[in-house]
């Protein structure tokens, strides 16, 4: 990477580096994740979050590690609703497994070697009995014997640890009010941690790269989309259908992003959390973006997205100062991370005209629908202040304005204040459309 990549990419994740920073996430990671080829990355990755003032929960899984030390001792295991039958016997095999592999996350967590992403980070770890947790009794005639539920997370011992600079990591193991031990699912424990704890992100790393539907993976969806998926049956595996439902639930009690990443592509983490576009699957309450007036704040993000279409020529170049002048004017769209999707601004005018421009789409999300969202908007607002008519000047997007509705006229039809500006040596096509008659 040269220097001015690595600059580039730094300056592209500032953003997400101040969103980010004093939240709380709840990172979810299955057993096979801790054991596989990634896990000193994915560790690493989890301490760089840290450093950066992120505030980690880790809640992790421990089947293959509890597979094998059952297999070793003679045992077999059955399984009803993804969920393991925990009897007598096989508790003491099960506590070793999920204890060896919470030291073992401790480990990664501690390795601080030279040219290693945390060097000198000296993180500090607390794990406990948080969880309080109850049988799950019998289901469809099935005892789930020392299998259990989460009857409630000690919120005021993990804000503690959290708050004393700690990364807390939560066993898949629970307690009840005798002292007796619970087998606890991973994910429906990560999906009440990051609900009592009001984490604004549930991150699910497993062998699940995310929400497919028609064999297309989905960078968004909306939790009601979700919730057919699972209605309908269409998952294709048991864990499938696990993280589906405990992304449900999580993101139905007020937790506002739940993201499904795989842990077999390293880096797949950071490139969730601090690209546009995302590796795995995003699902919110309402996945769409928020479209709203511009504000003073949202300056930086607006030069971003307008300079590279001045610099080639697609929009005329408009100053910062010129921008805070004529925010008002603006429109933006948000994506649910928070960053500009898109902007488009209206100018009212005299004689019940208005002039549409800045119109411009992030690059990663052309063709999605963005413009045509922002057109909508600034139409309807258009109509709420009585103007009848607006007119767009544009070097390059004639044919998708037309498609909108605007019919070419000629500069002989602009406002006489905007006719007397207007550039011949840029020959900017006019389109006009009615919206009023």
């Amino acid at each position: 990477m040269t220097a001015k990549s690595y600059v580039n990419l730094f300056r592209e994740s500032a953003p997400y580096i101040h969103a980010h920073r004093g939240k709380t996430f709840v990172i979810a990671l299955t057993g096979e994740a801790v054991d596989g080829p990634n896990s000193k990355s994915l560790l690493a990755d989890i301490a760089v979050l840290h450093i950066i003032g992120v505030r980690i929960i880790l809640v992790h899984g421990a089947r293959p590690q509890i597979d094998k030390r059952l297999h070793d001792a003679g045992l077999n295991s059955t399984f009803h609703d993804e969920l393991r039958i925990s009897d007598n016997s096989m508790m003491p095999y099960i506590e070793e497994a999920i204890g060896s592999t919470r030291l073992k996350l401790e480990k990664l967590l501690s390795m601080g070697l030279p040219n290693s992403p945390i060097f000198g980070a000296q993180i500090r770890t607390i794990s406990g009995n948080f969880t309080i947790a109850k049988p799950l009794g019998v289901h469809n005639g099935i005892d789930h014997l020392f299998c259990g539920e989460v009857r409630r997370i000690d919120h005021g011992a993990i804000e503690s640890a959290l708050r004393g600079g700690s990364i807390v990591i939560i066993p898949p193991i629970g307690f009840s009010s005798t002292g007796e031990a619970f087998n606890l699912s991973y994910q429906d424990l990560a999906s009440e941690v990051a609900s009592f704890m009001k984490a604004e992100k549930l991150i699910f790393i497993s062998s699940i790269a995310g929400v497919y539907i028609d064999g297309e993976l989905q960078r968004r969806l909306s939790l009601e989309a979700l919730g057919e998926l699972i209605a309908a049956d269409k998952v294709r595996s048991g864990l499938e259908r696990k993280i589906f439902q405990s992304a449900y639930k999580c993101c139905s009690r007020q937790v506002e992003r739940v993201h499904l990443i795989t842990e077999k592509t390293d880096g797949a983490l950071l490139s969730e959390l601090f690209t546009r576009e995302g590796t795995g699957t995003l699902i919110s309450e309402d996945n769409s973006e928020t479209i709203r007036k511009a504000n003073i704040e949202d300056i930086g993000g607006l030069l971003e997205l307008i300079q590279p279409l001045e610099q080639q020529g697609v929009l005329v170049k408009r100053s910062r100062e010129r921008l805070e002048v004529e925010i008002t004017q603006f429109y933006v769209s948000i994506h649910p991370e928070g960053f500009l999707l898109g902007c488009a601004a209206l100018y009212p005018l005299d004689g019940d005209m208005g002039e549409i421009a800045c119109v411009a789409t992030h690059p990663d999300f052309i063709k999605q629908g963005t413009a045509s969202r922002l057109l909508t908007v600034i139409e309807g607002r258009a109509k709420q202040e009585s103007i009848k008519s607006l007119f767009v000047l544009t070097t390059h997007a004639a044919h998708w304005f037309i498609e909108k509705g605007f019919t070419e006229c000629g500069p002989d039809l602009l406002p006489k204040d905007k006719k007397l500006l207007y550039n011949y040596k840029r020959n900017s096509k006019v389109l006009l459309k009615i919206i009023n008659p």
